[in-house]
C-alpha cells in the first residue's frame, strides 16, 4: 500500500511554495497598477498590425499613437513579426488614419491582422461577471457534494474540502498568469476566463471521483481507520486519475500548445498547468484536507503522533 497521507504535509508545502510567490507577485502589480488585464476587462482597443519591409520599435509606435491623441499605449512583439498595439478605446476612423499614419512614417505596406475595441463599462461588466462566475460554480459544487455524500457522516465537509482544493487550482492558474506576464507577455483576457472554468469543471470532476470511492469503501472498511481508508481509496483511483487526465488530454494540450501557434499558446497552458494542478490537488489536497479536518490534527500540529495508511 502505498502511504500517500502520511506525507500530506509536504504536499501542502509544495503547494504553497508554488502558489504564494505567484500571488505575491500578482499582488504588487496591482499595487503599482500594472495587473496583465486585457481590453476585455479594462476597455481599450487592440490592432495588430505587420509591416511588408519595416521593423519600427515600440517607442516610435508609441509615439506615433501619442501624436495622434492617443494614449496608455503598450506594444508586443510577436513571434511571427507582428506588432500587437494596445491602447485606450480608437474610433473606427482613427484606427484607418493610424494605418495610414504608419504606412508614411515607415515607407511600407501596412497589413492590419486584427483589429479589436471593447467600451470601459462592458470592461467592468465581464469583470463583475467572472467573478460572479467563480462563486456561482463554488457554491453549486457545495450544495451538490453535501446532497450526493448525505448517507457518510459530515457530508458537508466533501464539499468543502472540494472548494478548498478548487481555489488551490485556481490559485495555482493566476500564479502561472502572473509569471507568463513577466516572462511572455500574458495578458488575463476572455480566454483566459475560459480556460480558467474549465480547469474547475475537470478538477471537480476528478474530486468528485475520489470522494465517491470514499463514501463506497465507508459502508465496506468498516474497521479501518479514517485516514487508512481515505489512503486505500486514494490508491484504487491513482490509475483512473492519471489515465483520463495525464495521459489523454495534457498530450493533447502539450501538443497545442507546442504546434498550435501563438494566439492559442497562452490558452493551452493555463489548460496544461490547471488540468495538471487538478489532478494533483484530487489525490495531494482535497482528500488529504478531509482527513486532517476529521482528525482535527491543528490541535496536535506541534505534536502529533505517528498515524500510518496500510490496510
Amino acid at each position: 500500500m502505498i502511504n500517500i497521507l502520511g506525507k500530506r504535509y509536504y504536499f501542502f508545502a509544495l503547494s504553497l511554495l508554488i502558489i504564494i510567490p505567484g500571488l505575491i507577485l500578482l499582488g504588487s502589480m496591482s499595487a503599482t497598477k500594472k495587473l496583465p488585464l486585457a481590453i476585455d476587462f479594462t476597455g481599450g482597443s487592440l490592432l495588430e498590425v505587420r509591416f511588408a519591409n519595416a521593423t519600427p520599435s515600440d517607442i516610435d509606435l508609441i509615439g506615433l499613437y501619442n501624436n495622434l491623441g492617443v494614449g496608455d499605449v503598450k506594444v508586443q512583439t510577436t513571434s511571427t513579426g507582428s506588432y500587437v498595439i494596445r491602447s485606450s478605446v480608437l474610433e473606427d476612423s482613427t484606427r484607418a488614419k493610424i494605418a495610414d499614419e504608419l504606412g508614411k512614417e515607415y515607407n511600407s505596406e501596412v497589413t492590419v491582422l486584427r483589429f479589436e475595441s471593447v467600451g470601459p463599462t462592458i470592461g467592468r461588466e465581464v469583470t463583475s461577471r467572472a467573478a460572479q462566475a467563480v462563486a456561482v460554480a463554488a457554491l453549486i459544487v457545495a450544495l451538490y457534494m453535501t446532497f450526493a455524500f448525505r448517507g457518510v457522516p459530515h457530508a458537508i465537509r466533501y464539499g468543502i474540502c472540494a472548494i478548498i482544493a478548487m481555489f488551490h487550482d485556481v490559485c495555482v492558474v493566476l500564479s502561472l498568469a502572473a509569471i507568463g506576464s513577466i516572462l511572455w507577455g500574458w495578458q488575463i483576457d476572455s480566454l483566459f476566463l475560459t480556460a480558467l472554468l474549465t480547469v474547475i469543471g475537470f478538477s471537480v470532476q476528478d474530486k468528485v471521483v475520489v470522494f465517491d470511492r470514499i463514501r463506497e469503501n465507508t459502508g465496506i472498511y468498516r474497521r479501518l481507520s479514517f485516514e487508512t481508508l481515505v489512503n486505500h481509496s486514494i490508491v484504487q483511483t491513482l490509475g483512473r486519475s492519471l489515465n483520463t487526465q495525464l495521459m489523454t488530454v495534457e498530450f493533447m494540450l502539450l501538443a497545442l500548445a507546442l504546434f498550435g501557434g501563438v494566439t492559442l499558446r497562452e490558452f493551452a497552458m493555463v489548460l496544461l498547468v490547471g488540468l495538471f494542478s487538478g489532478t494533483y490537488s484530487s489525490i495531494f489536497i482535497a482528500a488529504p484536507i478531509l482527513v486532517v479536518w476529521e482528525s482535527r490534527e491543528w490541535t496536535r500540529w506541534f505534536h502529533r503522533g505517528e498515524n500510518t495508511a496500510s490496510a
